[in-house]
């Protein structure tokens, strides 16, 4: 599990250091650094991956994130040609990568790491993780199948394409995390939770699945009580959109590392409150999440979760990023607040989350003639 994190000279922060917990929520406004952070630890996964990392450099562009050139992702006003990255994981691992910056060949170049000998066998590096992207596979037809992924590595894939196949493999194996199970669900069978959780989203929602492993594809359809099934494509988006989430948390275990963003998108209020809750549940159960998120709801539903004592407060951090200036040049701050255990938040800087009750005042003040 991730305890901190610090970053120096990458992309648009100079020297940044976050800590981390088993749940971790990043916030705050476009372009101030949130997906940022994201990207250095899906950097260095995939710098492994591509078997860069421990002796070469970094893999800048692959199937988790495309960052472009080295300079793209160098500081702007760096005051030395070097990006490093420091990993301290909560068991007292370490991992120091620094990497020095060529300009005339444009290219990132590993000039020394001090890593604790195991470093590589943890979440970030091994089968134990996964990255559901923003931009996720929406309602399709078919949907991919991989052996490899699946049922190797158990991955869902970054745009989660492959879920669907991911619960034709495993979707009739229990959930080994009790804490995790909805009272509705007709069994602990990950399917049979998916779809209990999915009815929080849109009720009576029920998932059919029909492998075709001739074309090396796998349908996904919905039914809803005793109606007829129908196509992915003729069902709401969040649905499909909310389904990689759903699989992720509730099938992981313990010791997992899971990076989300946006698990909002496509969903009604109700929906995303309950996505918090759940998201906060698998922190409860030894899986470390980070949610990059601009939902209020989400929030709440992860502050009701502590208010209900399903998690501890001190397993939750958050982390606001806001944009500053200084002698003209702008820069990130990132502001941390705090729950405590009746799921109230300690301070609230300006943005954090406090639009409804801006735009509430400004109802409640008499309207111009």
């Amino acid at each position: 599990m991730i305890h901190l994190l610090r970053l120096q000279n990458f992309k648009c922060f100079e020297d940044l250091s976050l800590e981390f917990r088993p749940l971790t929520l990043f916030s705050g406004l476009n372009s101030t650094g949130k997906s940022s952070v994201l990207q250095s630890l899906l950097l260095l996964r995939q710098s492994y991956q591509q078997d860069l990392l421990p002796e070469t450099g970094l893999a800048l562009n692959g199937d988790l994130v495309c960052l472009g050139t080295a300079q793209d992702t160098l500081f702007e006003g760096a005051k030395e040609d070097e990006i490093s990255f420091d990993l301290i994981l909560a068991d007292g691992r370490e991992g120091i990568w620094r990497f020095n910056y060529n300009r005339e060949a444009d290219v990132l170049a590993l000039a020394y790491d001090v890593i604790s000998a195991d470093i590589y066998e943890s979440s970030l590096f091994n089968d134990n993780f996964h990255y559901l992207q923003a931009e996720r596979i929406g309602p399709r037809t078919s949907f991919e199948i991989s052996d490899f992924q699946v049922r190797q590595h158990r991955q869902l894939g970054a745009k989660g394409e492959y879920t669907a196949y991911f619960l034709s493999i495993f979707g009739n194996k229990d959930i080994t995390k009790k804490a995790l199970s909805h009272p509705q669900a007709m069994s602990l069978s990950l399917k049979n939770q998916v779809e209990a959780w999915m009815g929080e989203v849109s009720p009576g929602t029920r998932i059919e699945i029909a492998s075709n492993s001739g074309m090396d594809l796998v349908s996904l359809r919905y039914s809803f009580g005793i109606s007829n099934d129908y196509r992915a494509t003729n069902v709401g988006f969040g649905i499909t959109y909310t389904l990689p989430i759903l699989v992720a948390a509730l099938s992981s275990s313990a010791g997992t590392l899971i990076l989300i963003e946006n698990p909002e998108a496509h969903l009604h209020p109700k929906g995303q409150s309950k996505m918090g809750e759940l998201l906060a549940l698998a922190a409860s159960c030894g899986v470390q999440v980070v949610i990059e998120t601009h939902s209020d709801h989400v929030l709440n539903g992860i502050r009701l979760a502590v208010h209900d004592g399903k998690l501890n407060p001190e397993d939750v951090q958050l982390h606001y990023f806001q944009r500053q200036e200084k002698e003209g040049q702008a820069f990130t701050e990132v502001v941390s607040p705090h729950i405590d255990r009746n799921g109230r938040i300690d301070k609230w800087p300006d943005g954090f989350f406090d639009e409804w009750d801006k735009s509430l005042e400004a109802l409640l003040e008499p309207a111009g003639e």
